[in-house]
């Protein structure tokens, strides 16, 4: 025991390590010296280590949504440039933003070429959401139908899609950019059609509704599918030219001012 170190102070420290309060345990006697110099009283020292502690709690309970959510990048609405895409609905976004349509059960469709900033909306509206306390999971459409399958064949699919009934919100990325087979189209109608007033999904595609069947192959998957997502919906366009390409053309335009330069 260190000459600072009471036995009280032991004794405190290993209730609260017993009690996993362990922000508490870390911070007590920093706190009881604070509370000691602005002579604050024990319901005062008491309640500054419970905010620390709750503080602290919401911060890993974060940390842990993000990593579950398993986001492919980190991407947020302050890094999206609405001057560069004029086509998309500002004030739904930040409307959006707030949450309340997960809480209603509703769904979000972007829809969009490639590269016009549906993954970024997508991702940035599902990392707010985390944020707010909300489960929520991102798949490749692709990558889904695959862990699908492998859950089937290990007959493991039901506990996969009880896993999936427990998140608030599931976004759904890329589907249109490759067809599934049938088995394929069905196994994604099942998630599709268990997400149906119980959480939310946000889909983003670059297929207009009429050619969902590029990908759901069937007529009849593709209208219940497109049924159960638009009953309760917002949609996003993303419209214009793809920022990759922009991108490029301003770096290969910058770089031939260099060359230009040193010539």
């Amino acid at each position: 025991m260190s000459k600072t170190e009471t036995k009280s102070t032991v004794l405190v420290k290993h209730h609260l390590k017993q009690l996993k309060l362990p922000t508490m345990q870390s911070e007590c006697e920093k706190t009881a010296a604070r509370a000691a110099k602005e002579n604050l009283d024990h319901l005062a020292y008491l309640l500054a280590l419970c905010e620390a502690e709750l503080v602290d709690r919401e911060r890993r309970a974060a940390e842990r949504r993000l990593k579950a959510a398993r986001f492919p990048a980190t991407k947020t609405l302050q890094e999206f440039d609405f001057d560069l895409q004029p086509s998309v609905n500002k004030p739904l976004v930040l409307e959006l933003a707030k949450g309340d349509w997960i809480d209603q059960r509703e769904n979000l469709l972007l829809v969009g070429a490639s590269g016009t900033g549906k993954t970024h909306l997508a991702t940035a509206l599902a990392l707010s959401a985390c944020l707010q306390g909300r489960k929520v999971r991102f798949f490749r459409v692709t990558e889904l139908i695959a862990m699908l399958f492998e859950a089937r064949d290990d007959k493991q699919l039901l506990k996969f899609r009880s896993q999936l009934a427990k998140l608030d919100l599931v976004v759904l990325d890329e589907l249109g950019y490759v067809p599934a087979s049938k088995a394929g189209a069905e196994l994604l109608f099942d998630v599709i059609g268990a997400a149906y007033e119980r959480h939310s999904l946000v889909v983003t595609t670059n297929l207009s509704f009429e050619h969902w069947t590029e990908v759901l192959g069937s007529e009849r998957l593709t209208g219940a599918a497109l049924d159960r997502l638009t009953h309760r919906c917002h949609i996003l366009e993303t419209k214009g030219e793809s920022y990759r390409l922009k991108d490029a053309r301003r770096r290969r335009r910058s770089n031939d001012k260099e060359s230009t330069a040193t010539a």
